[in-house]
Order: C-alpha cells, then structure tokens, then sequence
C-alpha cells in the first residue's frame, strides 16, 4: 500500500486570541505542528508527507521540518478545503491519503494503524468517538427544535482516510457544485459513497483554545509519565 499524508496546517486560528498561529505555538519544547508530523514520520506504508500552509507561513514551515527533508511544504488556499486540494494534488505516488489536521498533535500510531488498516477492506474511513453529552439541535431564536439519540451521534477526527481516486473525484465534484463540507468526508457523501467509521481516541483533541493548549499539556505531562511517546 503507497500511502500518502496531507496535513492541514494554513489555518488562521482566531479563536486561540494569539498572534502566533495555532500549529505554531509551543507545546511543551516543540511547536504543534512539529508534534503531529512526527506521529507519521517512520509509519510504514508512508510514501510521501505534504504540509499545507499559508503562503506567508512556508518559510517558517519549511525551516521547522528541516530535519525531514522528504517532508514537501506547499501553499494553501482560501479555506481549509482550497488548502487539502492543494495538497492531494502534490501527491505524486499515493495509491490512498490520510488527511489530518495540523493541529491534533495527539492521535497515536495505534490509531493510525487501525484506520489504515481499514482501508484494506474499504475505500474511505474516519477516525470518531460517542459523544459523552446529550447534543440539542437549536434554532436561530434559541429554541430546542430537536434531540437526536446520543447513541447515534460520533464526534469526528482526523486522520481521515481515502482511496486516491475517490477523494480526488470528491474534491472536484464539489468544486463543479460550489460545495463546501465541513470535513473531508462530507464530500465524499456529498459524491454519493459511503465513509466508514473507526473508534478513535478521546486524547485525540484538536488545539483551537487556549483551554484547549492547557488539556493538551496534561495530555503530554500523561504520556510522557508513562513513557509513551507515540
């Protein structure tokens, strides 16, 4: 299996109320986006490893990977969606992709197995977990219109998986209909084929929040206290 990594990295990050981008800021003694790649570095299959960032930031990208020199960084586009294009399209080699969010330094080589390992059998799948609260769906004047049954709702992660083709068809059939999703996945149901889901990790949080910068150094702090490094 030829397998290809996109990892989503060009985002703004307003809601973290930093001047330093989110994949950016230290965690521990190394930025975000460092922690994450080094989670596919050495993974078996991994052919080829793109970084999509914004146009201003590739230098900075660039000089922070320099110790991976087959790491290929590449501007991104308007929204996250324009930027993932950008990266499938640089991949060279890639039979499937996994595309991640640079900012979920957290997912471990475990769970990336699992869900390669997924692949094998299917042409799509997703890393997601139960949620843990009861979700209301409420209107714009603030009224619950509806409650769905917990036991059929799953928070979705990343790493998302894909056959090449079928993601590169997905990407353009939404391009063609001026679709955007809210994850990758969304446009390959948005195409009209399934996505498959495996049980991911609680610990596989995405760093948005300044609260969010504080569990992830409880979650390192935990990691390393058990000697567990990936």
């Amino acid at each position: 299996m030829k397998l290809g990594v996109v990892i989503a990295a060009a985002g703004a990050g307003k809601r973290m109320g930093s001047s330093t981008k989110k994949q950016f800021l230290f965690l521990k003694d190394k930025p975000i986006l460092l922690h994450t790649l080094e989670q596919f570095i050495g993974l078996e299959s991994v052919q080829e490893i793109v970084i999509v960032t914004g146009a201003e930031d590739i230098k900075m990208t660039k000089d922070l990977v320099q110790s991976y020199p087959s790491v290929l960084v590449v501007p991104g586009g308007k929204e996250r969606q324009d930027s993932v294009y950008a990266g499938l399209k640089s991949l060279r080699t890639s039979e499937y992709v996994l595309i991640h969010d640079g900012a979920r330094p957290f997912v471990s080589q475990s769970a990336i197995q699992g869900l390669v390992n997924h692949l094998k059998v299917k042409q799509s799948a997703i890393l997601a977990v139960p949620v843990k609260d009861t979700i209301k769906q409420v209107n714009n004047q603030g009224i619950v219109v509806n409650t769905p049954p917990r036991e059929s709702l799953w928070a979705v992660q990343t790493p998302q998986a894909f056959h090449v083709p079928l993601i590169m068809k997905a990407y353009l059939h939404a391009e063609e209909q001026g679709f955007y999703g809210t994850d990758d996945a969304s446009l390959v149901e948005f195409y009209g084929e399934e996505v498959s889901v495996v049980l991911g990790e609680y610990t596989n949080i995405k760093i948005t929040t300044p609260e969010d910068l504080w569990t992830g150094e409880m979650i390192l702090q935990n990691k390393e206290g058990k000697g567990i490094h990936r």
